[in-house]
């Protein structure tokens, strides 16, 4: 069998199901080698013949915001930066807001919410917070339940799974080779490590990372490669914004062309996972926000982020319509 080396090749071998390889990956993210349009096409086709061209939402809520020990080059919750930013604490969580708001969230059509909190770990005290207020979501909302708490051990992932969490959050933000760049005060098999405990529990498994710190369009394949071999139910992509006070305020953001032709990449190389919207996408790709959705984008963190504001969820669905898409209810 000949060796593929052509672009067509790649995207013909993709379409019917073949998958593609690190070299071949490394060949359409090559803006030189491969046309954007032809990319996209085929990544816009493999994601409707899977999903169709619904595109499912989730929400998150800020259970901790802040004080984070950690030095992550790209966070505005780090300790180490001097961020604008009001920090929350578990203690001071109104339980009752928490339950009403995922129960209009789900009569909006938003089928999974998680309690997001900042921090490499909860205490003991924090933790037993979160998993009551999981508890009664559990037993007062009919939304999917998504947990984003920071490292685990097993018997904190048993004991949330215990209360209803059927996903877990935590991404490696970068490829392996990268992360160096990125972080200090924790590894990237730190966060190996939590991943497997979360999926030897049973539960799935949300996971995925920022593009645009500065790593290389071939590093961007390394971290999709990792996430196919980790199997990764869920793949959110984030846009860097780059936020005054921390390392990489400065950072040069990415053209258009660059995110849609690593979003499409992405596509390919994950062709039956779902590949969710992140933050910083609208400041990133503006007014080109909605052809990530042809790109192979087929799920939406909608409303707020951690730090910086979203669309409301009606406003998300009008623009997924007009641009051919339906919100999955």
């Amino acid at each position: 069998m000949a060796e593929i080396k052509t672009a067509k090749q790649i995207l013909d071998k993709a379409v019917h199901g073949k998958g593609i390889t690190i070299d071949e990956a490394h060949i359409l993210i090559n803006p030189e080698l491969t046309g954007l349009d032809e990319l996209m096409q085929t990544a816009n086709l493999l994601t409707r013949s899977v999903f169709g061209n619904e595109i499912s939402m989730c929400a998150i809520y800020a259970a901790k915001v802040g004080l984070c020990s950690g030095d992550c080059a790209f966070c505005a919750q780090s300790a180490r930066h001097k961020c604008d930013i009001s920090p929350v604490q578990v203690s001071a969580l109104d339980e009752e807001e928490i339950i009403h708001n995922a129960n209009e969230l789900w009569r909006s059509g938003v089928r999974r919410y998680s309690l997001v909190t900042s921090g490499e770990r909860l205490t003991n005290t924090e933790f037993d917070r979160i998993l009551h207020i999981f508890h009664r979501l559990s037993k007062e909302t009919k939304i999917g339940l998504c947990a984003s708490l920071g490292s685990l051990t097993l018997d904190r992932a048993t004991k949330l799974k215990g209360v209803g969490i059927t996903r877990y959050h935590h991404n490696i933000e970068t490829s392996r080779s990268f992360f160096p760049q990125i972080c200090s005060t924790h590894s990237y098999d730190d966060k190996i490590n939590t991943l497997n405990i979360a999926r030897q529990v049973g539960m799935e498994l949300c996971c995925g990372g920022i593009i645009a710190m500065g790593e290389t369009p071939k590093q961007r394949v390394e971290m999709a490669f990792a996430l196919k071999e980790l199997n990764i139910d869920c793949v959110p992509i984030n846009i860097l914004n780059p936020i005054s006070g921390t390392r990489l305020e400065s950072q040069r953001p990415l053209n258009t062309d660059e995110i849609l032709r690593t979003i499409a990449v992405f596509r390919l190389i994950l062709p039956d996972k779902v590949l969710k919207f992140a933050g910083g996408r609208e400041k990133a790709l503006g007014d080109n926000e909605y052809s990530g959705y042809s790109a192979g984008i087929n799920s939406m963190l909608a409303g707020n982020y951690l730090t910086t504001g979203g669309k409301t969820i009606e406003q998300e669905k009008h623009n997924l319509e007009v641009v051919g898409f339906m919100a999955k209810e």
